[in-house]
């Protein structure tokens, strides 16, 4: 294969794993949401947790309809395979962002008819539905999704489906792995993790603070539990390994442990991501002053998941593997665009920097005032 096209294939798995990353860290929004009713004792309170992660849902959104985009464009044969035959699973997470955008915009219209406090409550739906269900759909990368690829069906005039879901469950039957779960449990104790480190970095009230330091703790553990299992069962498993001359799948042995042994500097990204994620948190349980973990935490969870995804695509590595037929799953090179479409994409690609200096100016003018009790009388405009 020519060595461009194969630098390209690599360039885009990195730019889509890079969305991802950037999508789990903005997962605070929803983290932050399942705690509505947790850390919000009043409405005054609850009043500045909406507000807090309703000046940022915008950018968690785009994130995951470009991380979504890129994926189409980049590797169709995935997205046609994943949400064309796992929908159930896409449209419950899809519903559940949508209901949230809904559940912002209207909770305080005058007039509607559900009531400020359904509408509250469908945030916190959104906060536990969509970090467990984006977590355990990344989790099949790891362990295998039930479908088929037969290529050959484009000659059918009949029925030219390429892929098709084996069973009636459409991506339902992910939940039918408990590892699955496991990650998904590890994404949504994380995204309240960092929900609750942007609450102390974003709003001054010293009571909503207090309980901000208790939950914490009370997130930690089972977030540390959740995500050590994964990991080091993930690293002692077969993985889906692949032939590059034949393009033949088999299992090997420990794969992905030996990817990061192959590729040491996804194992130093990993290695610091982590510790980042638990800089932030430990600092922020421990110093009652410290309001900036949200920084060292988020900056972590990036890098963190940025090197898992890299590390299931790299390498030689079916990333979307088959439990139906191990042949039919999904590569960088079986899966991907054609050489032209990826050139130009690349050309395109070139403005990313630009979009990200422009959501760093918005993000730091959104927040250079803090929220307080007082703002959220004046301020014109409140979720």
């Amino acid at each position: 294969m020519d060595a461009t096209y194969i630098f390209l294939q690599q360039y885009w798995w990195f730019l889509v794993s890079l969305l991802g990353a950037l999508l789990v860290f903005l997962l605070f929004v929803q983290g932050g949401n399942s705690l509505l009713f947790t850390l919000g004792r009043t409405e005054e309170e609850r009043t500045m947790l909406v507000n807090s992660t309703g000046r940022k849902w915008e950018f968690t959104f785009t994130t995951l309809v470009t991380f979504g985009g890129a994926f189409f464009a980049s590797f169709p044969l995935f997205y046609s395979t994943s949400f064309g035959g796992a929908y159930w699973l896409w449209m419950i997470i899809l519903f559940s962002f949508v209901l949230q955008a809904v559940s912002y915009e209207f909770q305080s219209k005058l007039g509607n008819l559900l009531g400020k406090r359904t509408y509250q409550r469908f945030l916190v739906l959104n906060g536990i539905v969509g970090p467990l269900l984006l977590g355990a759909a990344v989790a099949t990368f790891f362990n295998g999704s039930n479908f088929m690829v037969s290529k050959g069906n484009l000659t059918d005039e009949m029925m030219p489906v390429i892929s098709q879901w084996a069973n009636g469950w459409h991506g339902l039957d992910a939940f039918a792995d408990p590892w699955n779960l496991v990650l998904g449990f590890a994404v949504f104790f994380l995204a309240r993790l960092l929900g609750t480190l942007y609450f102390l970095n974003n709003i001054r009230h010293e009571d909503l603070n207090l309980r901000s330091r208790r939950q914490l703790v009370s997130d930690a553990v089972p977030f540390l539990v959740f995500f050590l299992a994964f990991v080091i069962r993930t690293l002692l498993k077969d993985g889906f390994a692949v032939v590059p001359e034949t393009g033949e799948i088999y299992m090997e042995p420990f794969k992905y442990f030996h990817n990061l042994l192959a590729m040491p500097y996804l194992l130093v990204l990993f290695l610091l991501g982590v510790a980042g994620v638990l800089w932030g948190i430990g600092k922020s349980i421990f110093c009652k002053q410290y309001v900036r973990g949200i920084w060292p935490a988020g900056i972590g969870t990036v890098l963190t998941v940025l090197a898992l995804l890299l590390t299931v695509g790299y390498n030689h590595t079916a990333y979307y593997p088959s439990t139906a037929d191990l042949q039919s799953s999904l590569t960088l090179a079986n899966s991907c665009s054609s050489q032209f479409t990826l050139t130009t994409m690349a050309y395109v690609s070139v403005l990313v920097p630009f979009v990200l200096a422009y959501i760093i100016y918005a993000w730091r003018a959104i927040d250079r005032k803090p929220i307080t009790a007082d703002e959220m009388k004046e301020h014109d405009h409140t979720y």
